[in-house]
């Protein structure tokens, strides 16, 4: 229900900020509140309703049900066929026993497939599973003949970033665990993330007691996509983006200089770490910094790992290489195909 409720409220309020019908039957209060939230751009009001849906106020998201609910008021993906639809084949599972240990699962299309385990962004305090089937990846990985598996993990301030990593941990083991079920490779997993995803699935990558506390070891995955993160030295970071999101950093990790080292990916980069590393980054000053340090502790260490840009600036870039990953003309799509069968192929 809550993947439902996240596609159908990004998609009604595309057609709340773009149809004149559909600006005379929604409340001018709530259209309001869309804009001021997300703006008036179609891209971005897609990305950032996925992300922050919950912030509008009941009343407004109650009147974005209803158009859902309303006859004829359907998403226009209803059209299609099952078969058409990525979200027909997908399962949710539960990895644990919390409401947010949850993933959903689309099997490929034979058994003993790699999977690629996606983990989202949200900056560690939202965000949801359900943003895979926003983006071009996931028909884009079904296609290379991979399970996909896209994962929530329990938020900020609710949750702690150690016990979002022991969720990662958590979520891989139960995949290994239930390999044979659900007809995947336990010896073929490449986790990716995106955002404060991208800082978790290094961070877990990097620090063996979270794939330990899982039954787990590092050489237990094939290898870690990060997708444009900037947390990956947190006290950097903090020092470097505070004006900007000092918040956001701080509620996640806190003010003690020991615990936000503690949680830095490259600060643990010495090794152990997971067999090997993809680090991409748009034209972001902070993500490219922070990840070419990742890289460069990563390759002393003596673990493969390549870091790339790719086009696309600021937060326009930053949701782009989420969304359009997996499009052939995208130019991380290339990147990323050829990590996957490398590391799938060992």
């Amino acid at each position: 229900m809550r993947g439902f409720w996240i596609t159908g409220i990004t998609a009604i309020s595309l057609v709340v900020i773009s149809s004149a019908q559909a600006q005379q039957r929604t409340p001018r209060e709530c259209r309001q509140e869309v804009v001021k939230l997300c703006g008036r751009d179609r891209e971005a009001i897609r990305e950032c309703l996925r992300e922050k849906a919950s912030e509008l106020s009941a009343t407004c998201r109650s009147e974005l049900m209803e158009r859902i609910q309303a006859p004829g008021a359907t998403d226009r993906r209803s059209d299609r066929t099952s078969a058409e639809r990525p979200d027909a084949a997908r399962q949710e599972l539960s990895y644990g026993s919390e409401p947010l240990q949850k993933a959903d699962f689309w099997a490929a299309s034979s058994g003993n497939a790699p999977l690629v385990l996606f983990v989202h962004g949200g900056g560690w305090k939202r965000g949801d599973k359900a943003m895979m089937t926003g983006s071009a990846k996931l028909n884009h990985w079904q296609q290379q003949g991979y399970a996909v598996a896209s994962v929530n993990y329990r938020l900020v301030p609710g949750a702690t970033v150690e016990e979002q990593a022991a969720d990662i941990a958590a979520a891989t083991a139960y995949f290994r665990r239930n390999a044979a079920r659900l007809g995947i490779d336990p010896d073929r997993i490449v986790l990716v993330g995106h955002s404060a995803g991208a800082h978790l699935v290094s961070f877990v990558g990097t620090d063996p007691q979270w794939f330990a506390g899982a039954g787990l070891s590092m050489d237990d995955v094939s290898g870690i996509i990060a997708l444009d993160g900037a947390g990956y030295d947190v006290p950097d970071q903090m020092d470097e983006n505070a004006r900007l999101m000092g918040d956001t950093y701080q509620q996640a990790f806190g003010t003690d200089p020991a615990r936000q080292k503690a949680l830095s990916p490259t600060l643990h980069a010495g090794g152990p770490n997971a067999p090997a590393f993809l680090i991409l980054h748009v034209q972001r000053d902070d993500a490219e910094r922070q990840s070419k340090a990742l890289n460069a502790a990563l390759i002393a260490a003596g673990t493969d790992s390549k870091v790339a840009g790719i086009q696309g600036r600021g937060l326009k870039g930053h949701r782009e290489i989420n969304q359009k990953l997996g499009e052939p003309g995208y130019a991380a799509s290339p990147l990323v195909d050829a990590f996957l069968a490398k590391r799938f192929a060992q």
